[in-house]
């Protein structure tokens, strides 16, 4: 039987490999809190429903993303924001709150969640590459839905093409936007405009390539977690404009945000995942428009590997873990 009426038991068959899984494990931030096991973006089979449970039954395709609970009474509970919850309950503990039993995340067998922080999977959809989406797919759709970038023809920039920027670019093509991937990286042009279908691309380090865009976006999308300039990208943007800022700070060098440039009625804000109601519509998107994460496949027994691959930036673009096929057999 599942652990509580509003619970469901989910048979974890892919996790995907978040960078924060490497933040936590590596206690990157100074917070971590021994044993743990990582793992937030998992997709898996409902083995077993609690008695009150009416949104999934037996053998539907659920998914879990980086929450397991909240306080359900505050302000942002209520307003379908859980995951901006002051007293969070996460699906792998890094940092616990008071009274908080500690949670295991899904480099597992079996998750237990209440019925109301699982998602259902839309039928068709690539299932390995479906676990990306409950972290990084919810942390790029919430902004491009909740900031008025979702409107057929904004231009919409993506700085970095790793794990979150390749489905950045995705959602906002899906919603009809004019796509400009922005990265150091000359040789990533062809991924981006032939692979991932974005309409352009500037080399940030370029002047004049920077410069020839100035003034033509809508909304920044920035993935980017490394300390890097944030000026050239304001300069890109139009009146009105939103930089939005995705990667996970670097505690000891915060970022430098110019004045100038905001006077011209530019904005620089922030962004996390999305609350649950907000991540049923994204994955009910993505089932409409067939969107998923490109991955890497791997076995249980890889992931250090696959670690220490992450760590160098060696994935295009997100490390899942077959959990189903091959942690039975360790």
């Amino acid at each position: 039987m599942s652990n509580g009426e509003d619970d469901i038991t989910v048979k974890i068959h892919y996790c995907g490999v978040c960078h924060s899984d490497l933040h936590i494990i590596r206690d990157e931030h100074g917070i971590s809190q021994y044993p743990i096991i990582p793992g937030h973006e998992i997709v898996g089979v409902v083995t077993q429903v609690g008695t009150n449970v009416d949104k999934f039954k037996a053998g539907d395709i659920a998914g879990v993303g980086s929450l397991v609970g909240s306080c359900g009474a505050c302000d942002n509970c209520r307003d379908g924001l859980e995951s901006y919850c002051p007293s969070p309950l996460y699906t792998c503990t890094m940092l616990e709150f008071e009274g908080q039993a500690k949670q295991y995340g899904g480099y597992s067998d079996i998750i237990v969640v209440n019925q109301h922080f699982a998602v259902c999977i839309p039928d068709g959809l690539y299932l390995p590459g479906c676990a990306p989406l409950l972290c990084a797919g919810i942390t790029v759709y919430s902004p491009i839905r909740n900031l008025g970038l979702d409107q057929p023809g904004k231009h919409i920039g993506v700085v970095g093409l790793g794990g979150l920027g390749h489905l950045a670019v995705k959602f906002a093509k899906a919603f009809g936007a004019v796509v400009t991937v922005i990265s150091s990286s000359e040789h990533k042009r062809m991924e981006a405009t032939e692979q991932l279908g974005s309409d352009s691309f500037l080399v940030c380090h370029d002047s004049r390539q920077m410069q020839a865009a100035a003034g033509t976006m809508h909304g920044i999308i920035d993935t980017v977690s490394a300390h890097h300039p944030l000026k050239p990208l304001l300069d890109l943007l139009r009146t009105d404009g939103k930089l939005v800022m995705l990667g996970a700070p670097d505690l000891d060098k915060p970022a430098e945000i110019p004045l100038l440039p905001l006077l011209g009625r530019k904005y620089v804000t922030g962004s996390m995942a999305g609350g649950m109601k907000e991540t049923q519509e994204m994955m009910d998107f993505a089932g409409k428009h067939n969107i998923t994460a490109n991955v890497e496949v791997i076995p249980m027994d890889y992931v250090n590997r696959a670690m220490d691959r992450l760590a160098r930036g060696d994935v295009r673009y997100r490390f899942v873990i077959d959990i189903g096929s091959t942690l039975d057999q360790h």
